[in-house]
């Protein structure tokens, strides 16, 4: 695979896949919507959040992605996992981060937010999910990153979360549709930033498992620092409780 960046300014890169594809084309432009990719929502609904005039939806071939131009990081990111697709996944990672062209250069965090931060650039759909090499480049863009400690995210997120997950979507008889997000206290405004764009740390950080054949669903929720343990998942009516958000629209999971 060939992957291609023209350097736009010192700090944001467009990227260009070489399959007749561009990045943008699964999705087209960001839009208000996932028209262009439902297949990551189960029973095809996203969750009705609160309308944004910051609020971008960016469709990708493996996840989609609901973006904050005021966080400049996901409101939540979305993914259907199946056991024919974990076992797709496993390509190498390309680690070639890169701001998504598809955003307002005033909503997009840039690879300068990051440098030096001390934080992780966290990914929310994880790079181990992704089953394919355009999926894996894919993976990279920022707008699927938060700011995350490192500890957390190389630690207990990475093991006890993100693999335990793959974990039970290998075992599971059907699909499991996943999203996962951060969590900004007292608000997003109040919340630590980082680098010239101001892009904001979340305190916590939650995923989100649906089994669809099961109709159950559960939620890791856990503090976005070094010393966050593993711990027992937090039902989804007490996820809704949390963030005010009904993830599952129009599901009532067990």
């Amino acid at each position: 695979m060939r992957l291609h960046f023209q350097n736009v300014t010192t700090t944001l890169y467009s990227f260009t896949l070489v399959y007749g594809l561009t990045l943008g084309t699964a999705s087209h432009a960001a839009t208000e919507n996932f028209s262009s990719c439902p297949q990551f929502f189960a029973n095809a609904k996203p969750p009705p959040v609160a309308a944004r005039t910051t609020n971008r939806a960016l469709c990708y071939d493996a996840f989609a992605v609901l973006h904050s131009g005021e966080s400049k990081t996901p409101v939540y990111v979305a993914e259907r996992l199946n056991h024919a697709a974990v076992l797709d996944a496993g390509e190498k990672r390309t680690n070639r981060f890169f701001a998504d062209a598809r955003l307002r250069s005033a909503e997009r965090a840039t690879l300068d937010d990051y440098k030096g931060s001390g934080y992780d650039r966290g990914h929310m759909a994880p790079a181990g999910d992704m089953p394919t090499a355009q999926a894996m480049a894919q993976s990279f863009s920022l707008a699927n990153m938060v700011p995350q400690v490192p500890e957390h995210n190389r630690g207990v997120w990475a093991k006890s979360v993100e693999q335990a997950t793959r974990n039970y979507a290998l075992r599971a008889s059907g699909d499991v549709y996943v999203i996962t997000g951060p969590v900004y206290v007292p608000s997003i405004a109040q919340s630590p930033a980082i680098g010239p764009g101001q892009v904001r740390v979340p305190k916590y950080l939650f995923k989100l498992v649906y089994d669809q054949d099961r109709n159950r669903a559960w939620a890791h929720w856990q503090e976005n620092s070094a010393t966050s343990r593993a711990g027992r998942p937090i039902s989804y009516d007490e996820l809704v409780k949390r963030t005010g958000v009904d993830y599952l629209s129009g599901v009532r999971p067990n």
